[in-house]
């Protein structure tokens, strides 16, 4: 196997837990229709589906409800009011990052998000500038689970897909992943509802926790890693 040079990351679920916030805007909405809250828990699954999963959790409608466009409308505007108040990165990741640039490997953002949203979180975490890379979900005409996205991410890296790895806690990051050529792990800390079975998913390796990808890329990226990050 080739050596990583390259490591890719979904966002929500996968490299940052927004569903603290995601789940208040939510809520907010619910108490707007006079309903009553739903607990992180029940929330919690269906982060990584968006906008149209949250919206069947909370009120049972799907895209083509003739309510859908004015609730999502909505449902946004109280997101982007409260986007970074709880919302941070997976706490394994305060020391994998700098690992990972400490060992000159690169990272960046392949998500369905917005970039009107994505931007604005990544700056507040002030991951913006650390990045190699941030494509968002409006940033080409296809969105994961098409494979254009993990190519373009790694075309502005400079990253080849025999030495890029994708990581993401859903079916499409997997799927985009392996068609663009990359190894894949499946982010088994993410956000999946129970029906979903990450080993289905055909990735290179499911790793339980964020701090399984260093062993990962020590063992099967053939990274070396410069020094540990206290």
């Amino acid at each position: 196997m080739s050596r990583i040079d390259t490591v890719l990351f979904d966002l929500d679920g996968t490299l940052v837990d927004t569903a603290p916030d995601m789940g208040a805007a939510l809520n907010r909405l619910r108490a707007e229709h006079g309903e009553a809250p739903l607990t992180p828990e029940e929330i919690r699954p269906w982060v990584s589906h968006g906008s149209p999963g949250l919206l069947k959790l909370a009120f049972g409608i799907d895209t083509d409800h003739h309510t859908y466009i004015e609730m999502r409308e909505r449902f946004l505007d109280l997101y982007v009011a409260c986007l970074a108040d709880d919302s941070g990165l997976f706490p394994a990741f305060e020391k994998i990052l700098p690992q990972l640039e400490e060992s000159d490997i690169r990272w960046g953002i392949v998500t369905n998000k917005p970039g009107w949203l994505t931007d604005p979180l990544l700056e507040a975490l002030q991951l913006d500038a650390r990045a190699a890379c941030v494509v968002s979900g409006d940033t080409l005409k296809e969105r994961k689970p098409h494979p254009a996205p993990v190519l373009h991410a790694m075309e502005i890296a400079g990253a080849k897909a025999e030495h890029t790895v994708y990581v993401g806690d859903a079916a499409r990051d997997i799927e985009a992943g392996r068609a663009a050529g990359c190894r894949t792990l499946a982010a088994a800390w993410g956000y999946f509802p129970d029906n979903d079975h990450p080993e289905t998913w055909q990735a290179d390796a499911i790793l339980d926790q964020p701090d399984e990808l260093i062993d990962w890329l020590a063992k099967e990226g053939r990274v070396n890693f410069a020094r540990d990050i206290a």
